[in-house]
């Protein structure tokens, strides 16, 4: 893709993303991630209604009236998001590819954070971390995030989740907001998984497509494991064959949802065809209350 065609891109997914940020997302997303505390602001004079229990006694004492202590959040946050980018996010068979709406997904949340004066950081994962971008503010650092999400080529195509959060861990020392986005074909990564969701607030963003869990009957087609490279004729006529595909499908999918339960962690699912603006928003009005 050529540098014309990308910087296109990037300007594209900007203009919608961060409308749906601006518009929508902003006052979710701060509602729904709090800051890392109270902290210290001012001292005034104590009014009516005022909670005794910040009044400042040394202050009172010394001007022979009451004065409270002003408190307000310690807003500033991080957060990290994660992406799969092994080959089964380059399946797709409806409207665009998985791929192409987990960049729509991370740039609408990274414009959030920075809304919100946070910090943004990417990590790009295959069955090892292909990239990693640490944490900064501003406009220009999400335009990178986005520029990379289009044109990174990973070098490998198959997927370890347990890896990936292993480096979140070795990495981010502090609490973050992470969101890790994946198709989450892969499993064992229970342990893992909560290690870092007591650490952090962790989300998994399931982006999945229809044909992920059910294959047509299509007769003898010759179809490609995009994460092995394996080609293979497979009878699609059959009722076993095309039973036991959803089967493991399904497997994958409750193992996701189970584990990320389990560890106290949220999910979010949305499929490609569907409007994952109703996912994220519903999940933030939900994580609000």
């Amino acid at each position: 893709m050529e540098t014309k065609e990308i910087l296109k891109k990037v300007r594209k997914i900007e203009i919608k993303t961060k409308r749906l940020s601006n518009d929508i997302f902003g006052g979710e997303y701060h509602s729904s991630f709090k800051g890392r505390g109270m902290i210290f602001s001012e001292v005034r004079q104590y009014q009516f209604g005022d909670d005794v229990r910040a009044i400042d006694w040394n202050v009172t004492a010394r001007y022979n009236e009451p004065y409270i202590k002003v408190f307000e959040e310690e807003r500033e946050l991080t957060m990290m998001l994660m992406v799969d980018v092994s080959g089964s996010e380059s399946f797709g068979t409806s409207t665009q590819f998985k791929k192409d709406t987990v960049t729509e997904v991370a740039a609408t949340l990274a414009f959030s954070a920075t809304q919100n004066n946070d910090k943004v950081g990417l990590i790009l994962f295959s069955d090892d971390v292909e990239l990693f971008i640490p944490p900064k503010k501003g406009k220009s650092h999400v335009l990178r995030i986005i520029r990379e999400l289009i044109e990174f080529k990973p070098k490998s195509k198959k997927t370890d989740i347990s890896m990936a959060l292993k480096f979140l861990s070795s990495v981010m020392k502090k609490r973050a907001i992470v969101f890790m986005l994946s198709d989450f074909m892969d499993d064992d990564y229970e342990k893992t998984l909560k290690i870092a969701a007591k650490k952090h607030d962790l989300t998994g963003v399931r982006i999945y497509d229809k044909h992920d869990e059910e294959i047509p009957n299509l007769g003898m087609v010759q179809m490609v494991d995009s994460e092995t490279g394996t080609v293979q004729l497979v009878n699609t006529s059959s009722k076993n064959i095309r039973r036991n595909y959803k089967a493991n499908a399904l497997r994958l999918t409750d193992y996701y949802l189970n584990t990320f339960k389990r560890g106290g962690a949220g999910t979010i699912n949305t499929r490609v065809d569907e409007s994952y603006v109703k996912k994220l928003l519903g999940y933030f009005k939900h994580k609000g209350r």
